[in-house]
This record gives C-alpha cells, sequence and structure tokens, in this order.
C-alpha cells in the first residue's frame, strides 16, 4: 500500500509538472541587473514554486520588444509605458499587467562647462544626445512642454541620434546625453569625469517622468484563462525575485552575470546598478497604480503641436493579473 501511495504521488508531481504554464518573457535590453528579479526568480525556483516554466529572452539594440510580442515570439515584455502607448495607438493592442518599477531611472547628464544650468532657459541652442527605437518618448515630450523645437536652430535644441554609450559626452558632441541613474551615469564617472564636473536633470525631479520596465501583453492572451492563471503566477513569483534582488544586492549581480553569454558585464557595475534599480522598486509590489499611469498619459499627452499621444488610451492597462497575483 505504501508503494501504490508513493507511486500515485510521484504520478501527480510528474502530472503536475507536465500541465506548468510555459511563458517566454522578452527583455528591453541586454542581460543585466534591470532584470535581475526576473533572473533571480528563475535562479531562486520561484517561478518552479508557482508552476509557470519561463524562458527569458534577453533584448539588444536590434531588437524591439513589441515587434518580438506582434510576432509571436513571447508571451510577455518589459517595455517603458510612452513606447508601448505609442504602440498601442498605431493599433498593436498592448496591455500593461504588472509595474514592477515605481519610479523613473532616466535623466539628462550635461557637462558644467556648457553653462547649462536651467532646462527652461538654457537648453535652446545645444545639442543633447537622445536614444531612439522607442526611448525617446519621454525626451520629446519633456522638450515641447519646454517649448522647444528639435529641429534645431538658437531656439531649438539639435537631437543627437545617442548610440548605447557615453562617447558624445566624453568627446564634446553633444553638451547634454541621456544616461540612466543605474547604468550610463556610472559609466560617465567610470571614464574619469567627477560629479563636480557634471549638472544632472533627472525626468523625476523635472515632472516630466513616465513609467519604465512594465510587464505588457497582447489583449487576446488576457483572453485565455490559462494564461491569465500563469502570468498571475509569473508576476507573483517575479516580484518576489525583485525583492530579494533588492535586499541582496550583489548576490543579484552575481546571478545576473551567470546569465550573461557576452561576459562583458563585471560584478563592480551590476552591483551598483542593482543597487539603483532597488530605489525605483521603492514603494511597489508590482501593482499599477492609476494616479502613476495617468501621470504618464498627461505628460505624453502634453506635447503641444505634436504629442507623444494623440487621444487618451483605453483599455491599456488592466489589475486583473496584479489582483489574482496578491489578493
Amino acid at each position: 500500500m505504501e508503494r501504490l501511495m508513493i507511486g500515485a504521488a510521484t504520478l501527480a508531481l510528474l502530472s503536475g509538472a507536465a500541465q506548468a504554464g510555459e511563458l517566454t518573457l522578452q527583455l528591453k535590453w541586454v542581460t543585466q541587473a534591470q532584470f535581475a528579479g526576473y533572473y533571480v526568480a528563475q535562479e531562486k525556483g520561484f517561478y518552479e514554486e508557482e508552476g509557470v516554466d519561463v524562458t527569458i529572452l534577453p533584448g539588444g539594440p536590434d531588437i524591439a520588444p513589441t515587434q518580438v510580442l506582434a510576432g509571436g515570439g513571447a508571451d510577455v515584455i518589459v517595455e517603458w509605458m510612452p513606447a508601448a502607448l505609442a504602440a498601442r495607438e498605431k493599433g498593436l493592442p498592448l496591455v500593461n499587467i504588472a509595474q514592477p518599477f515605481k519610479s523613473s531611472g532616466m535623466m539628462l547628464t550635461c557637462l558644467k562647462e556648457t553653462g547649462i544650468e536651467n532646462p527652461e532657459t538654457d537648453f535652446a541652442g545645444k545639442t543633447l544626445g537622445v536614444w531612439f527605437a522607442g526611448n525617446e518618448y519621454p525626451f520629446l515630450s519633456w522638450m515641447n512642454t519646454l517649448g522647444l523645437s528639435t529641429e534645431g536652430g538658437p531656439e531649438g535644441v539639435t537631437v543627437l541620434k545617442q548610440g548605447f554609450n557615453v562617447d558624445p559626452l566624453l568627446q564634446k558632441q553633444a553638451a547634454c546625453i541621456s544616461t540612466m541613474t543605474y547604468n550610463e551615469y556610472g559609466q560617465v564617472l567610470d571614464a574619469g569625469l567627477t560629479p563636480e564636473d557634471l549638472v544632472t536633470f533627472k525626468y523625476e525631479d523635472q515632472g516630466v517622468a513616465t513609467l519604465e520596465d512594465g510587464l505588457y501583453v497582447l489583449e487576446s492572451t488576457l483572453e485565455d484563462e490559462q494564461k491569465v492563471e500563469d502570468l498571475a503566477a509569473f508576476v507573483r513569483a517575479s516580484m518576489k525575485g525583485w525583492q530579494y534582488a533588492a535586499e541582496h544586492p550583489e548576490e543579484a549581480a552575481e546571478i545576473v552575470l551567470e546569465n550573461d553569454e557576452t561576459g562583458a558585464q563585471t560584478i563592480e557595475h551590476q552591483t551598483r546598478m542593482m543597487t539603483e534599480i532597488a530605489k525605483l522598486l521603492e514603494g511597489s509590489n508590482g501593482t499599477l497604480e492609476e494616479a502613476d499611469y495617468q501621470r504618464t498619459v498627461d505628460i505624453l499627452l502634453s506635447g503641444g503641436s505634436d504629442p507623444v499621444i494623440n487621444a487618451a488610451p483605453e483599455g491599456a492597462w488592466v489589475s486583473t493579473i496584479t489582483d489574482r497575483a496578491f489578493d
């Protein structure tokens, strides 16, 4: 009888494993501590505990998460809300299902020697480095708010299409460049400049911050009850991973390095990145706050004659997944 009971238990476990939900997550960028929570959840077995089998796909300069999702290459993606809402307005039915990052890490980092002290008076006539591929939307919205043309000239700004490095600032090709608090700003310091050589303008401090690194799916995914259950389990395990990563930044950095196939990352940089990322997670359990969503929409709509989006979105986010995950 005991042998039969063990056999039945084994079959039940095998059956449960076979029924485990399978999800593919497409990251916004390359393997780094920006996504540590997902790697930690995988390494620590949090996904397995929740009965989901998650495949994590790194991103890169030639990978657009929204296109991967549209093409069926992923079930869920990490994306910034401005890019997601812009894509939705163009016809791709993206829906935010969770928002791990509460705050924005985006800022402009400027050389102090350029004389820039106040964005409202000192950006005009300057060259500013900006990332594209969807990352330009917060910047363009900010410039519109300031009433600055992005076509150049003494009354506007000249936009330098910035690569994913800090060279334009180091080589003085631009007065300011786009940086993240957790990444490129550290690269500028590593290159030999000091905080005293720089002036920084955080989007949060300027009142133009929009939501970053949310989790998005297609509307059709939410029509599948099993996928909804799998996504709730995925979000619950992911937030457990984020909490662990925030509390153990060096261990999280080590896990990231173990998953970095390029070998380009260092433990020092990734630990520093995770420490800064933890600040952006503060106040979030993964649930999107409606006030934060509305702030992002209002900022994107306030672009004068050329806003990032032209109308307030409808159905662009749901609480269904986080309600199931945390209630």
